[in-house]
């Protein structure tokens, strides 16, 4: 599955890093808590979060996340769209919550791994 897939699975929209939506997704990871994501640390991992600041970008690029989803319909600041831009790392918003991000996604994995 790449970045842009959850575009469509999730509805979401892009917030910035269109530049990067073709990157392969290994993993996932969401949480509310920064220790909880700083303790997750996978390589090329999407993060589902709640949490809007600039440290969740410092974060997630220091744990090796290739995007990070905004559930919720929450909106990051202008510092913290900018530090991702910086970052190369896409920001996307959902409406919808977390637990129902996640359960979409997974159903989409579920289906990928039927049509291997």
């Amino acid at each position: 599955m790449k970045v842009k897939d959850l575009i469509r699975i999730l509805d979401a929209e892009i917030l910035c890093g269109e530049d990067f939506l073709e990157q392969e997704i290994t993993d996932f990871g969401a949480s509310d808590l920064l220790s909880d994501i700083l303790a997750y640390s996978k390589d090329e991992y999407v993060l589902l979060t709640g949490l809007t600041s600039s440290q969740v970008v410092r974060t997630a690029e220091l744990t090796g996340a290739i995007a990070i989803v905004f559930v919720r319909g929450k909106l990051p600041p202008q510092e913290a769209i900018g530090l991702a831009k910086s970052h190369h790392i896409p920001l996307l918003k959902t409406d919808n919550l977390m637990f129902i991000s996640c359960k979409k996604i997974v159903k989409e994995l579920i289906k990928e791994e039927k049509n291997k």
